[in-house]
């Protein structure tokens, strides 16, 4: 799915062009309103995320013409935090609204739900992969007929990764998800938990299933 982000500060824009690219979205970025404007207008866009102070033609007039056009989700992102602000951007047809500074697993959070508004996805119970078992509403994890004593957040940790499946998550992703944090590159969580979550569901057994990516993370997958 594609964004476009339209934001004139130079480390929100660096921000979160790289959280929603390592979460799988191609990012497009403005750093003024008419720009982001004229890519609104010029490319079909699943999402935009917007910012009301911007150079050249305010956060108001981009969203009035994103609106003029279509139906196109919009995610007012702004520091104007008053509650006459917030009712200007849902009466000009703005889809949902956050104040910075932000919490970019919140922002995330809402970027998903306006993508997939009115598509309702289930999980089963039970996912598995190769001889890999994991009962979400028993809590438990099996492989072949061995039981795994998990943690809460190991659990979590592995049933991310069994619901996305052959898909390379990073580091960044995985703290999101997991942790419900913003990814520092100074700490080690996801290497220890992803290292412990290995020693019990990997290491007892021939067939490996977690695997390194070098340079972009980790996924989970059965490889011959």
């Amino acid at each position: 799915m594609r964004i476009l982000v339209v934001e004139d500060e130079p480390k929100t824009a660096d921000y979160l062009r790289q959280g929603l690219s390592e979460s799988g979205y191609a990012v497009d970025v403005a750093i003024d309103g008419i720009d982001g404007r004229h890519l609104a207008q010029e490319t079909e866009y699943d999402l935009v995320v917007l910012d009301v102070n911007l150079p050249g033609m305010d956060g108001w007039s981009v969203l009035q013409s994103i609106r003029s056009r279509g139906d196109t989700p919009v995610l007012m992102l702004t520091a104007r935090g008053f509650l006459n602000d917030k009712v200007k951007g849902f009466d000009l047809g703005a889809d949902d609204y956050l104040v910075k500074p932000f919490q970019f697993p919140e922002l995330l959070a809402r970027v998903r739900r306006l993508l997939h508004r009115g598509v309702r996805t289930t999980v089963p119970d039970v996912l598995r992969i190769a001889d890999l078992e994991l009962d979400s509403a028993r809590h438990r994890a099996l492989r072949g007929s061995t039981r795994i004593g998990l943690t809460a957040k190991e659990f979590a940790l592995l049933h991310l990764f069994m619901r996305r499946t052959g898909e390379v998550l990073t580091r960044t992703q995985i703290a999101s998800l997991v942790w419900d944090m913003n990814f520092d590159s100074d700490t080690n969580v996801v290497e220890v938990a992803i290292r412990r979550l290995r020693v019990k569901v990997d290491e007892p057994f021939e067939r490996k299933l977690i695997h390194t990516v070098r340079g972009v993370g980790y996924v989970l997958e059965e490889r011959t």
